[in-house]
């Protein structure tokens, strides 16, 4: 998938970049971006919601760990990361539950701590429901979603909004954010 996604790559590169270990990919699904972290050098490894997800990122990938997880209640100590990659997983929290979920990546990274999260773009200031193959999903402005990691305390570092390719249907981003 990263094959045909340059600034994806360039995202996670510059993520690997400034993120000191442990990471966790949050909502890894099959795992393919945790064992890509852990290309880059990072001591990745991944949660995901889904049992069945996590069965198939262990076959995969049997040298990582991938353990079942949610983010709201990460069993996971305070400070204890130096990174967070949450690629396209908020999507699915509805919005009144997000505040908490970054209040948790806050509390599991460590001060100057980087956490990367994708999601699709949405035109209106508040996030807009759409449907996903999995589950019911959300798309959120850049300046939205960044709103609600402020809240929580973290700074923005950068972010990139893409044009859709292949068989997206909307504008992609990566916001990059800094546990201040």
């Amino acid at each position: 998938m990263l094959d045909t996604r340059p600034l994806d790559r360039a995202m996670l590169a510059a993520f690997a970049e400034l993120t000191e270990n442990p990471v966790a990919d949050l909502g890894c699904g099959p795992g393919h971006l945790t064992a890509h972290l852990r290309s880059l050098g990072l001591d990745a490894f991944g949660l995901d919601l889904s049992p069945e997800m996590i069965a198939l990122a262990r076959k995969a990938h049997p040298d990582i760990t991938f353990d079942v997880g949610t983010m709201a209640a990460l069993d996971l100590e305070d400070g204890g990361l130096g990174g967070i990659l949450a690629n396209y997983s908020v999507i699915h929290i509805p919005p009144h539950d997000l505040p908490k979920v970054f209040a948790e990546f806050h509390r599991v990274l460590r001060p100057g701590g980087h956490a990367l999260v994708g999601f699709f773009v949405g035109d209106d200031p508040e996030p807009v429901e759409f449907d996903h193959k999995v589950t019911p999903a959300y798309r959120w402005s850049p300046s939205g979603l960044l709103d609600l990691a402020r809240e929580a305390g973290f700074a923005e570092i950068g972010r990139m909004v893409r044009q859709p390719i292949e068989s997206e249907r909307f504008l992609q981003a990566q916001l990059l954010i800094r546990k201040a």
